[in-house]
């Protein structure tokens, strides 16, 4: 089929009926008919585009590696049809399956957070075919990538890398969906009064994502054995970096002399409480000059630091004496409470050392 070239104010869908030429045949396969169409909606035809932005897209491209987990059948000329020629025949969503996870949850969630639940578990073969062909449609990608020029750029070369890696990302969302019930119910063992289960769920489908792209399929296990540790480490550090995160900041509210009462501890460091101080911590510090701003988070290890520098330590980084990274520390120290005093939340209506020792 021709199709017309678009005008060069608008944009033209690239269609598995405009395939670009260097398209296999078995990308036109029965079996890619749904990935085909999902992908039919998000690509955009590149025709029409200057040199110079495909001279663009190529650097970007080749900048951006594709990742896949490699099998040495993947170079088989013929591997690529027997690849799609087993049906893979995925069950349809069911509701009651997202109305089921979301009361073994335990948690009072929002309905719509159901529909992420309602994709049926996926039998060992389909789990083997969908990581198969996963893969080996980003090996097929990263082929293509590997003879991009920007000197000499191709469109069609461009389109056909994109297609392949929208084609590998609608088998990578097959597998997700099918997984999420394993994230609620991991993730929800770890919910506490500082860790919410929306949070956590978050960081459980990102790690969910990532289990998915580095998982082996020709090893010969289930991916939810191998999701299931990922999903609880990821937790747990999840967990230990929000307290350790919020003593650091607890820690560094008392050195600068910020009362946090008895009765107002547990606000402080509750879930809500924790992300609008830190926040609010983020734009004070943000005031203060580059060398302040260093100095204090390196003495209360805040952000990148990992543990409190010593005067001497930011002295010999800074060329300057410890004395004069005293007077920095101090200066930055009244800066901050001067700003504190400003605030209106309870955490840093705090009462301040009137006189000076």
């Amino acid at each position: 089929m021709t199709v017309a070239a678009a005008p060069a104010t608008e944009s033209k869908q690239l269609t598995a009926s405009n395939f670009p030429a260097r398209a296999a045949r078995w990308m036109r396969s029965a079996e890619l008919t749904a990935a085909n169409s999902e992908a039919d909606e998000r690509l955009v035809s590149k025709e029409g585009e200057s040199r110079e932005v495909l001279a663009q897209q190529t650097r970007r491209r080749l900048r951006e590696e594709i990742g896949f987990i490699g099998n040495a059948q993947f170079a088989d000329a013929k591997y690529a049809v027997s690849v799609f020629v087993e049906g893979l025949e995925l069950p349809p969503r069911q509701t009651q399956l997202g109305i089921a996870a979301l009361r073994k949850s335990g948690v009072d969630l929002p309905i719509h957070l159901g529909r992420l639940c309602e994709a049926p578990l996926l039998t060992p073969e389909q789990e083997r075919m969908l990581f198969q062909r996963m893969n080996f449609l980003l090996f097929q990608a990263s082929l293509h990538r590997q003879v991009l020029n920007a000197d000499r750029p191709s469109r069609k070369r461009l389109e056909l890398i994109e297609r392949l890696v929208a084609l590998a990302e609608w088998h990578r969302d097959r597998i997700v969906e099918s997984n999420l019930r394993l994230v609620f119910s991991v993730v929800k063992k770890f919910v506490n009064e500082n860790n919410s289960f929306d949070d956590l769920l978050s960081d459980g489908i990102v790690a969910l994502i990532r289990a998915v792209e580095k998982f082996d399929f020709d090893r010969g296990f289930r991916f939810s054995t191998y999701a299931t540790q990922v999903l609880r480490r990821n937790s747990y550090r999840t967990v230990v970096t929000n307290q350790q995160d919020r003593q650091k900041v607890v820690g560094g509210l008392q050195d600068m002399d910020i009362e946090i009462s008895d009765e107002d501890k547990a606000s402080a460091i509750s879930e809500k409480r924790w992300h609008e101080l830190r926040s609010r911590l983020a734009l004070m510090l943000n005031e203060l000059d580059r060398r302040e701003k260093l100095i204090v988070r390196a003495r209360f290890a805040l952000g990148s630091h990992r543990k409190v520098h010593t005067l001497q330590a930011l002295a010999d980084r800074l060329g300057i004496s410890k004395e004069r990274v005293r007077q920095l520390e101090r200066r930055a120290m009244d800066k901050l409470r001067d700003m504190a005093g400003e605030i209106h939340i309870p955490e840093l209506e705090s009462v301040y050392a009137t006189a000076e020792a």
